[in-house]
């Protein structure tokens, strides 16, 4: 008889043990392909400002975050990750993950979205973009010039990628996603001083893709930041929020700025979902429908032909 009432017991440890199994195995292949993947730097030298060539350094594994998240910090060198699917379909994108500027969260926000991607014939570059140098410039300055500059790359070599230059996006995820928004709309002017040949590209992504984009607005205002100048020539744009997602990265970010997009008759879409916090990327939430919003984008990249 104790036997007997053990077995529930038992059959929950086994179904929890299933489950945590189950998302390790999901992740994993993420994971591995983050590591294996082909790194390319995107100046022809040293970045600008900059003295040293550092790839950045892993920060280490946060307790009880499972699956686990890898940060990088102390970025000099900026590199894009080239992630290509099996079938091609001529679309690419330059992913730009977040992490508060302070490091690049490079698989969560960046290889994973990748992964999703290819699986739709989207070629993905993650750009692991220069993280704080305590200068005390603005945090988004030198991310901004490697955003321009990688997507500059990016056209530039298209062909050698099998990309259509007329079908490059970027999709960015909170502070990443802020930093998409001031590429979308400042592309007309570069924040550095052309180095070569490759500056003479358009950095104009042809559409964006926001997930809970953070840093968008003035403090204690519901104004956009200056360096996010909405017009008729910004590109079309999805956004995706949790409407309970923190001050600095409220889903009033992604709000003001489909205002913006309307007024200035940009073609755009916004997704607020009750609940689902910040910094799940591709990640299911618990309590949350949040991680159906790929499905949504897709529905987008879909309608705008430039998935199938």
């Amino acid at each position: 008889l104790a036997s007997l009432c053990c077995i529930p017991i038992m059959f929950q440890i086994m179904n929890k043990f299933l489950l945590a199994t189950a998302v390790t195995l999901a992740v994993l292949p993420m994971c591995l392909t983050a590591e294996d993947v082909k790194l390319i730097p995107i100046w022809p030298g040293l970045a600008p400002g900059e003295t040293t060539k550092n790839k950045g350094e892993k920060l280490p594994r946060r307790e009880n975050e499972n699956p686990p998240a890898t940060r990088i910090k102390d970025i000099t060198q900026p590199m894009l990750e080239v992630h290509e699917p099996a079938k091609k379909n001529g679309t690419a994108v330059i992913i730009l993950p977040g992490g508060g500027f302070n490091y690049v969260v490079q698989d969560k926000e960046g290889s994973e979205a990748a992964v999703w991607l290819n699986r739709h014939g989207v070629t993905a570059f993650v750009l692991r973009y220069r993280t704080k140098d305590g200068s005390g410039k603005p945090l988004w300055t030198r991310p901004l010039q490697d955003a321009q500059r990688g997507l500059g790359v990016i056209r530039a070599r298209s062909a050698e990628w099998g990309i259509d230059a007329k079908t490059i996006g970027v999709v960015g995820f909170s502070a990443g996603g802020g930093l998409a928004a001031m590429l979308a709309t400042g592309f007309e002017q570069r924040a550095y001083e052309p180095v070569d040949g490759t500056d003479k590209t358009s950095c104009r992504p042809d559409f964006a893709i926001l997930a809970y984009p953070g840093g968008m607005l003035e403090a204690d205002s519901v104004k956009l930041i200056s360096q996010i100048r909405v017009t008729k020539n910004t590109p079309p744009m999805f956004l995706a929020h949790a409407g309970d997602d923190r001050r600095v990265s409220s889903p009033l970010n992604s709000a003001i700025l489909y205002m913006e997009l309307l007024r200035n008759k940009v073609s755009a879409e916004l997704h607020i979902f009750q609940n689902g916090g910040h910094g799940y990327g591709m990640r299911a939430v618990e309590g949350s429908l949040i991680d159906t919003w790929p499905s949504r984008a897709e529905d987008w990249l879909r309608a705008r032909e430039l998935i199938e």
